[in-house]
């Protein structure tokens, strides 16, 4: 019945006069800045790669896939159509012409249309949810519907999912056609209210994804808010978010901002609603992420409540209502924080004391370094001061937690290596001309040199792999974690087009690729990351995260081995670690359900589709529901509170200790002051409940675990062999 109804529906759309308005033309500095853009990236770019016809096509399928990411607006017979562009599009853009991108962007706009109209046709049918009907939900690798047909069968599907979705969600049939309505047509909106320069952005943007995916373009707008984002001047709840599948979702959160304080708000959290205060909630869902952003922003010390799905929620009907007071986002507060671990004797393992360097990012006040204050903040000094604290403390090893440290500044993790080791090299860095530098610590000091781990993941990235690579090669330290780190082994500069355009208002700013880094050992952490000495199981092996999952990403490629001493640390025991390690894994109930979690998590995604069956639905919910309860009921009769840690920061005079499991680590650090509990937050009482369970960070402590067997079994290294290593493979 309902495809004789779209089949009438696509009549109606291919005779109708679908009301557009004007198509957009492109702005007046459009040829200026395209122009100028192409210059800099042949002549910048790392790659030294002319806009022909290869990078062309990348360039066209960038930006398509940029304006209809899940394939769900164009035909094919659009993508058949657009090819026309390919023979003149390299000499087009080396001009400044834009107009190839204008011209897709208007048959978007009419597909978008067609696509809401169909919607809105679907939700005035009777649906049904007892059926054996599933649904694609990433259709990113999907065929684009051949025809309007089909096009008009993935909408009613769509519909149908949101319809269920609300039902799960308790909402009423007439509110939920009511809540869909205002979403398609928000959807259709945030389309329209896209201007020109909105446009020019996402076309240049995909330009520069043709060469690498960290090079972008920055407009007017994008730079101011960068600009703001580095000043760290605004008031917000301290949240990076991306739109995906028309959510806002969270990549990360800012360490020490509101949201990060608050522990409720998780990356991979998608965000449905935003509320003012007291005010009702809007709904954002396919609104466009500046206007998210702006509903989430606003003056400090004012609350915004947030409706999220949860990321760990594996039904996507489940709503969580979260209230954060706004505060100030301060970077001068992002420093490394640690703990004393008391690590109680077990079985034929002797108790140890036990330190952990927390390390959000290299930071440093640039500002105050170039005018000569040497007791500026940094990373490296934080680190110094830490590890002398912990030293007083007698500790027998230390953890270097880089597992939330996505990078920051090259030269901080220079010198913050050289904390570890008498001076040598850190890092091989080379140019668009083939130039290699070695950059090396200078200094002979060394602040440490007892046992170290360095504890990684999927997250840590360009610095932090420097750092955890450096220490990996000279045989320094234990590196433990993901099956691999990021793999972002490039550098990127950025360059202010008002340079150049001197007579154009706002052309914004690129940022190009310019130099990627080598390991001493001589291979590039691009694409491959840094491979621990030790793995740990985690679900972000079986998701497509990291370098090597982007498009256009760089190669792996190596250069000569700088020489470099070796400290033989593990002296021929790492087999021996890796087993007593696979031992308490193995054993140990939270790495079961973290294992349970991932074998579910790898199932979904290997099935890729989600059931339209309401009660099939309903029983995945409860089964969730169930299983979460038994883990808590599990974690509360166990002995949780087995070792206790202490707290010290790196400016505090007296630590402060309490008996408690460390909180587990998500992908983001710093700190600012703590944002205050609200009266009536409606997950007060939930959030006490969640308390009374002990917090599980199972990679950390088996780290620690790991950490007390190196102490026991090895003696402290010498650091007196010289050896040029070669690159691992």
């Amino acid at each position: 019945m309902w495809m004789k109804q779209i089949t009438g529906l696509i009549v109606w759309l291919l005779v109708a006069n679908v009301s557009l308005g004007a198509a957009l033309q492109p702005p007046p500095e459009s040829a200026a800045v395209t122009a100028l853009a192409v210059k800099l990236f042949e002549h910048a770019h790392y790659s030294h790669n002319k806009l022909d016809a290869e990078s062309a096509s990348r360039f066209l399928t960038r930006y398509i896939e940029a304006l209809d990411y899940n394939r769900l607006f164009f035909l094919q017979s659009d993508l058949k159509e657009f090819d026309k562009y390919l023979a003149t599009l390299p000499d087009r853009t080396r001009t400044g012409d834009v107009q190839p991108g204008f011209d897709i962007f208007a048959r978007y706009q009419q597909r978008i249309e067609q696509a809401v109209a169909i919607a809105k046709d679907c939700l005035k049918q009777p649906m049904s949810f007892d059926g054996n009907e599933t649904i694609l939900i990433d259709r990113s690798k999907a065929p684009w519907p051949a025809n309007e047909a089909e096009r008009a069968k993935l909408w009613h599907e769509r519909v149908k999912y949101d319809l269920l979705q609300e039902s799960l969600n308790k909402t009423k049939p007439d509110e939920a056609i009511r809540v869909l309505t205002r979403r398609y047509d928000r959807l259709q909106r945030s389309v329209r209210e896209m201007d020109s320069g909105d446009v020019l952005e996402v076309y240049l943007n995909a330009f520069c994804h043709a060469y690498d995916p960290h090079s972008d373009y920055l407009g007017a707008s994008q730079l101011k808010d960068f600009e703001i984002g580095m000043r760290l001047s605004l008031f917000g709840i301290g949240a990076v978010l991306r739109s995906e599948d028309g959510y806002a979702k969270i990549v990360s959160l800012v360490p020490g901002g509101p949201a990060d304080l608050d522990k409720r708000l998780k990356p991979n959290d998608r965000i449905v609603a935003v509320a003012e205060g007291d005010q009702p909630p809007v709904d954002v869902v396919d609104m466009k992420l500046t206007k998210v952003v702006e509903h989430i922003r606003g003056a400090k010390g004012t609350k915004v409540k947030l409706t999220v799905i949860p990321a760990s929620a594996a039904d996507s009907s489940v709503r969580k209502v979260i209230t954060i007071v706004r505060d100030e986002v301060k970077l001068t507060e992002q420093q490394a924080k640690a703990k004393v671990v008391e690590i109680p004797a077990a079985n034929d393992a002797p108790a140890k004391r036990l330190g952990i360097i927390d390390l959000p990012s290299f930071y440093a006040d640039t500002e105050k370094m170039r005018n000569g204050d040497n007791n500026c903040t940094s990373s490296t000094r934080d680190v110094s001061i830490l590890i002398q604290k912990l030293k007083a403390q007698k500790v027998d090893g230390i953890v270097l937690d880089l597992r939330r440290n996505g990078g920051g500044l090259l030269d901080e993790a220079i010198a913050l290596a050289g904390l570890f080791i008498k001076e040598g090299p850190i890092v091989q860095i080379k140019d668009l001309r083939n130039r290699i530098q070695v950059l090396r610590d200078e200094d002979p000091s060394i602040s440490y040199d007892g046992p170290l781990l360095v504890l990684v993941s999927h997250v840590s990235a360009s610095a932090s792999e420097i750092l955890a690579a450096a220490m990996q090669d000279y045989g320094r330290a234990l590196v433990v974690g993901d099956s691999k780190t990021f793999g972002k082994g490039t550098v990127q500069t950025m360059l202010s087009l008002a340079a150049w355009l001197q007579d154009v208002p706002n052309p914004g700013a690129l940022k190009v690729t310019t130099q990627k880094f080598y390991r001493v050992a001589g291979g590039s952490t691009q694409n491959r990351g840094v491979v621990p000495d030790i793995i740990m199981p985690s679900s972000y092996d079986v998701r497509e995260i990291g370098e090597s999952s982007l498009n256009n990403a760089m190669p792996y490629d190596e250069v000569e081995p700088a020489p470099h001493k070796n400290f033989g640390t593990l002296n021929g025991k790492l087999t021996e670690l890796r087993q007593r390690s696979m031992i308490r894994v193995a054993t140990n109930p939270e790495f079961t359900y973290l294992n349970e979690d991932i074998a579910r998590v790898k199932q979904q995604l290997k099935e890729g589709t989600v059931s339209l069956n309401k009660a099939k639905r309903l029983e995945e919910k409860k089964a969730t529901t169930d299983r979460e309860s038994a883990r808590k009921k599990e974690r509360r009769a166990r002995a949780s509170l087995d070792y206790t840690f202490t707290d010290i920061a790196v400016g505090a005079t007296n630590a402060v200790a309490s008996a408690s499991v460390p909180r587990p680590a998500h992908a983001a650090a710093a700190s600012t002051k703590p944002v205050a509990r609200d009266a009536d937050d409606p997950d007060a009482d939930e959030e006490e409940n969640d308390t009374k369970e002990p917090a599980t960070d199972p990679i950390l402590k088996e780290s620690l675990a790991i950490l007390r067997d190196v102490v026991t079994m090895i003696p402290p290294p010498s650091g007196t062999a010289v050896a040029a290593t070669p690159s691992p493979k």
